[in-house]
């Protein structure tokens, strides 16, 4: 049998316990896992909240801030290439370019510089006002020598640093050139001088006029970018500032509702240089590759979390009429924080108060050209993805204490549980065995003794076993030597007793119904070894026996027993019963008898006949004397029981009442004792005759 299985009729409480308290330690720690987990699924999704808040508030901020208008204003900027430039539209009505201080303050704080890799920077942008005037402003910087200044009626530009602009727009390419020309500052550090612009579609000439609206300057810092450097040969830093007049957007001025910004804003190409003295390559170039663009709304992906949509979207006048989305963003979800399937399941089945509610936020920001709505919506799943996928790394400490608990209750149940199953099946066996026939209990635990304390309480169980087989095989012993003690003493009392059978053998003399009782006891008692296994293997031939003429005789016959004093009114008709005469006769003797030790000296044992009812005679024997206890009423009919400590001695073995309650039992009867308020009585209750047979 497998140790798994449990053994018919073995206690398995033990086991049980054991078993259910791993079982419940296992359940528990996945409880509290699954608890932990939805509060911390609870907390995500709070936290989740507040942060989607936050984050709304920051955003905000930040487009509230000249670089953020500045890409509310321009959204598309973002889709196209960085090169050639495109103006921007400012937050700013205008620019004050013919202050470099207003100026370089202006175009920092909106933020709409291009970077280049040798740290030059060029902003091309119009004004958020189209009454402010048409214009397109180029403000930038680069690194150069020493600036050359163009000198008053010189025909040739090429002596002196120049810039050249051109505008692609609308199908026309629009070109204009400017020398450099010095001006004077006085003590003032660094270099100043004006751009003076001229159409780069016509020669120039002793005629030819500059742009009358073409505005530009250009500064140079009198310190060194490197200090180690000799100061006349340094790289130094030079700013310009250039406002563009673009005739297209000074004629849709005069318009009665001019559409500011153009519509084709993001399609006008913008390209300026600057040139060195000479004929070489450009000091700088807008076209130039690897240009960084300037802030725009794609610039805040980062901020947005995983799942998190940022929609932008530019308010109607009047508050009401719905538009298109002019920007969206979503937050980019990191594949390598993924949990597994089977964890992201649970989580999603966890409940959480409110989590079926959609997260979003609102927020209003107003520009000079209008009001923008920015919504912010988030994405539960989010949380459940990122909790899912902590949970997954910290699923494998679960899954160790499981596998702690699992090995822990296998550990037991091999070295305890299992030792305990064949010691308590093989200790069950031990009263199978002391039932058989031999009475003793074979049974090996040689192989669970040990160090431990299993191992030494099978030890002492195995001596234990030892010795109880060794009392039994005694025990034996001793009974076969009784029984060939009851077998002899019954062989030399039999003879005796056939001899006196012969001497007395007319029904007529009195002996003779003594004689046979003396047989009877003997063959009853014969070939036992014990009085009690005798009685209880009697069996009994009923017949019909007349209990009023029967008890009138034991009364009569009472004297010549030393029972004196036995008292029996007959009835007078006659009340036939099913018994067995001499096992009758044992009953009532034993029973009177044992009145007799307890009555009073001279006071009567009284025995009445009830024959009232047709289906049962009672018989009650009546003694004066003390009352038996109650709860002796029973256990004196038991085999051994008496009140004398010495009873053996005297004689008294205690089996009188035993063999009166066993013989009334084998015919059909019953025998009980009762307290009355004058003494004992026994009630001895007889089938009425109606046929006869053997009971065993």
């Amino acid at each position: 049998m497998s140790w798994w299985r449990l053994p018919d009729r073995v206690p398995f409480g033990l086991r049980v316990f054991f078993r259910g308290a791993f079982a419940l330690l296992a359940c528990a720690t996945l409880a509290l896992a699954i608890h932990v987990l939805q509060d911390e699924k609870q907390r995500s999704h709070r936290n989740y909240q507040d942060g989607l808040l936050k984050n709304q508030a920051q955003i905000a901020a930040l487009l509230r801030h000249p670089t953020g208008q500045l890409a509310l204003l321009n959204p598309g900027s973002a889709e196209q290439a960085v090169t050639p430039l495109r103006p921007l539209v400012l937050p700013f009505s205008a620019i004050d370019f013919d202050d470099k201080a207003k100026a370089q303050q202006a175009v920092e704080m909106a933020g709409c510089h291009v970077q280049y890799p040798d740290s030059a920077s060029l902003c091309v942008a119009v004004g958020n006002n189209p009454y402010a005037g048409g214009f397109l402003y180029l403000i930038g910087s680069f690194i150069s020598g020493d600036l050359a200044s163009h000198a008053p009626g010189e025909l040739d530009f090429r002596g002196a640093h120049r810039v050249q602009i051109e505008v692609a727009m609308r199908g026309r390419t629009l070109r204009w050139i400017a020398p450099f020309e010095r001006l004077d500052d006085g003590n003032a550090p660094g270099v100043r001088g004006r751009l003076t612009g001229y159409s780069a579609d016509v020669p120039v000439t002793h005629g030819t006029r500059s742009v009358r609206d073409f505005r530009g300057y250009l500064w140079q810092d009198g310190r060194c970018l490197d200090p180690g450097v000799d100061t006349a040969d340094c790289k130094r830093r030079s700013f310009l500032s250039v406002r563009l007049p673009v005739e297209v957007f000074r004629d849709a001025l005069f318009q009665k509702r001019p559409v500011w910004p153009p519509p084709d804003l993001d399609q006008i190409l913008t390209r300026l240089q600057v040139l060195a003295p000479g004929e070489g390559p450009p000091l700088f170039d807008s076209n130039a590759p690897d240009a960084v663009r300037p802030f725009s709304l794609a610039d805040l992906r980062p901020l947005l979390l995983p799942g998190e949509t940022l929609r932008v979207r530019r308010l109607a006048a009047d508050g009401r009429t719905p538009s298109p989305d002019l920007f969206t963003l979503k937050g980019v979800i990191d594949d390598d924080e993924r949990g597994s399937p089977w964890m992201d399941r649970l989580v999603r089945r966890l409940p959480v108060q409110g989590y079926d509610t959609p997260i979003e936020s609102r927020e209003v920001i107003a520009t000079p050209l209008g009001r923008y709505e920015l919504t912010l919506t988030g994405d539960v799943r989010t949380v459940n993805r990122n909790l899912a996928a902590v949970a997954t790394r910290v699923s494998w400490f679960v899954g160790a204490m499981l596998l702690a608990v699992v090995l822990t209750w296998l550990a037991i149940e091999v070295r305890i549980i299992r030792r305990i199953t064949l010691l308590t099946r093989r200790a069950a066996t031990v009263s199978t065995g002391m039932r058989a026939a031999e009475g003793l209990a074979r049974i090996d635990l040689s192989d669970l003794r040990g160090g431990d304390e299993l191992g030494v309480l099978a030890q002492g169980l195995q001596d234990l076993l030892q010795r109880v087989n060794e009392d039994v095989r005694r025990e034996q012993i001793r009974a076969e030597q009784e029984k060939d003690m009851w077998q002899a003493v019954g062989h030399e009392i039999m003879s005796p007793l056939q001899s006196l059978m012969a001497l007395h053998g007319s029904a007529d003399d009195p002996s003779h119904r003594y004689i046979n009782r003396m047989q009877h006891a003997v063959r009853v008692l014969y070939g036992h070894a014990s009085p009690s296994e005798a009685f209880d293997a009697t069996t009994l031939q009923l017949q019909s026996v007349d209990i009023n003429e029967f008890l009138a005789h034991v009364a009569g016959n009472a004297p010549y027993t030393g029972i004196d004093e036995v008292v029996f009114e007959p009835l007078s008709q006659a009340v036939p019963v099913r018994a067995d005469e001499y096992s009758l006769e044992d009953v009532v003797t034993h029973v009177l008898r044992n009145a007799d030790r307890y009555r009073p000296p001279g006071s009567p044992i009284r025995i009445t006949l009830d024959a009232s009812d047709a289906t049962q005679a009672r018989v009650v024997i009546h003694n004066p004397g003390p009352p038996v206890p109650e709860d002796m009423l029973e256990k004196i009919f038991e085999y051994g029981v008496s009140d004398q400590d010495d009873s053996a001695a005297l004689g008294h073995r205690g089996q009188g009442l035993f063999v009166a309650r066993t013989y009334m039992a084998k015919m059909g009867g019953t025998i009980t004792a009762r307290n009355d308020t004058d003494g004992v009585a026994f009630v001895l209750v007889l089938q009425r005759a109606g046929g006869v047979g053997a009971r065993g």
